[in-house]
């Protein structure tokens, strides 16, 4: 049925195979999509300076120095001490008697001595600081997804220090904990959770705390629609310990965009970022570059299905609406106006944040995307396709649609929409993107009790004479996207057909689904 040129009377096998292979795709649409198989979000992290931070107090304590003529023993006496005897060594060090360093391990670490001996063999002195090796750096959060956006609340990124490192300052983003700092008693880190949780800054962050490419509130925009607001960057000053020359990257990578729909990589090592400067005139290379990978599914995602799709045509009186329990199924009585849906499907967090309020009906989807066929000329056809929003609290912003057609292969016009088409890559059947117009309608609203939040465009089609048809649902979308995720299509054998060809449509839908049956049960029995 959904074939370029449709046959009056089509193979039955093929019909059989067709369907097997319809189903089979849906599965695997699930965990990769065929439509858009190299997407993808990518986590940059390039070490762009080293840096020294100076030393930072590791531990504080009271110390006996035992002397004698054939060495020196230190014992540990008590281990708390005055910070005020700290304070004279950190402002006054005239005051300091004596002061030996010397490396300790591997670490670059520092004894401080305060000499004040009681008689000729016993004296008393403070213990030891590090040396703390930082680097500064630029992490990138970049969305190569085709047609799937990171919508609000935004971005959440969290990773596992490997090293023992602290954040000791961020620009373009902020950790949401800064931990246990008890550490360090003058220059305070920014965050010393061993697993920080980064989100992006609003938009309205002074310049003080901003970077380069920050500041959206963790909104992406999908690769297709602007890959100027696709990415996303912060800069991140990081502390060590460790100075062998062996930095190892965070592990652990978690992506909320913002649901748990991704998995990431682990940071591996890439060929490192080179960037322009000096008008292009210079080339700048960042002493070590690592990168994650992090894909999306719906198996991870757990989420309810959002969006249907329902059908008309002018030459059909009858609208062939979403399928019933699209998205879940109504729970209330029919007389009801508000219902409430899940968010997802088995989740263990709290059940309030997991409920939506949206509009009763069959479908139970919180957006509706209707496709009608609306007018038939010589050498065009056209389109109306509207977007609705059943939510009662909220709202899409910068919302997209993608649908596949063999149409958008012939010029097409969208009137309210910006549109774009997309390659098909081994799919026959065309992609044509659309989303809304900057300070007209990129945002879709929320309904109310007495008004439906939606948006809408006349698409006009250029005809292909040798392919163009009204008969067997030609005219129709093969496949509907509503900001990346598939919406449920309605059975072929529903569609809105030309009048007179009921009959014959149903006595050729019987024998395809007997013929169906007949062929999965022998492959069973193979």
């Amino acid at each position: 049925m959904w074939m370029r040129e449709m046959k009056p009377n089509p193979s039955p096998a093929f019909l059989s195979l067709f369907l097997v292979a319809s189903i089979m795709c849906c599965y695997v649409a699930d965990c990769y999509d065929p439509l858009d198989p190299n997407g993808n979000i990518t986590i940059t992290y390039d070490i762009q300076t080293w840096t020294t931070r100076g030393y930072v107090v590791l531990w504080i304590g009271e110390f006996s120095l035992e002397v004698n003529s054939n060495y020196v023993n230190y014992v540990k006496v008590n281990p708390s001490l005055s910070h005020s005897i700290l304070d004279i060594f950190i402002t006054q060090n005239k005051q300091l008697d004596w002061i030996q360093s010397y490396l300790w391990d591997k670490l670059s670490c520092l004894f401080l001595h305060y000499y004040s001996c009681r008689d000729l063999y016993f004296c008393s002195f403070v213990a030891f600081f590090c040396r703390v090796i930082g680097a500064t750096g630029r992490v990138t959060i970049q969305n190569y997804y085709q047609f799937r956006h990171v919508e609000n609340p935004g971005w959440k990124l969290a990773w596992t220090w490997t090293r023992g490192e602290v954040i000791w300052s961020m620009n373009g983003a902020f950790a949401t904990e800064q931990g246990n700092c008890s550490l360090f008693k003058f220059d305070i880190p920014h965050s010393c959770e061993e697993r920080p949780v980064i989100l992006d800054l609003m938009p309205e962050a002074s310049l003080g705390n901003r970077s380069e490419g920050c500041c959206r509130s963790g909104v992406l925009s999908a690769w297709a629609v602007d890959r100027s607001k696709s990415f996303s960057s912060f800069e991140i000053s990081v502390g060590s310990k460790d100075e062998d020359g062996n930095e190892l990257p965070p592990a652990n990578i978690t992506l909320m965009a913002p649901g748990p729909g991704y998995t990431c990589s682990p940071f591996l090592d890439s060929h490192p970022t080179v960037s322009s400067v000096i008008d292009g005139k210079r080339e700048v290379q960042v002493f070590r570059t690592w990168k994650s990978t992090c894909t999306y599914s719906i198996f991870v995602d757990n989420k309810t299905p959002v969006c249907c799709v329902s059908l008309s045509a002018f030459y059909n009186p009858s609208i062939t609406p979403c399928p019933s329990c699209s998205c879940g199924c109504r729970k209330a009585n029919k007389s009801s106006v508000q219902c409430t849906r899940d968010e997802y499907q088995l989740s263990s967090s709290d059940s309030a944040t997991n409920l939506s309020s949206v509009r009763c009906s069959d479908h139970m989807c919180p957006v509706r995307v209707h496709w009608h066929v609306e007018t038939n000329y010589i050498n065009h056809w056209r389109v109306k396709l509207t977007v609705s929003n059943y939510n009662y609290n909220r709202n899409y912003s910068n919302w997209n649609i993608l649908v596949q057609h063999p149409g958008f292969g012939q010029s097409t016009e969208a009137f309210s929409f910006n549109s774009s088409q997309l390659p098909s890559l081994r799919y026959g059947d065309e992609l044509a993107l659309f989303w809304g117009i900057e300070n007209f309608n990129t945002e879709l609203v929320q309904s109310t009790e007495s008004n439906m939040g939606y948006v809408t465009t006349d698409i006009l089609f250029e005809k292909d004479l040798e392919s163009f048809t009204l008969s067997n649902g030609w005219a129709l979308p093969r496949r509907v996207y509503f900001n990346g995720d598939n919406c449920h299509m309605p059975l072929p054998d529903t569609f809105p057909m030309l009048p007179n060809g009921n009959t014959k449509q149903s006595l050729s839908l019987y024998l395809f689904i007997l013929l169906f049956f007949f062929d999965l049960f022998v492959l069973v029995k193979v």
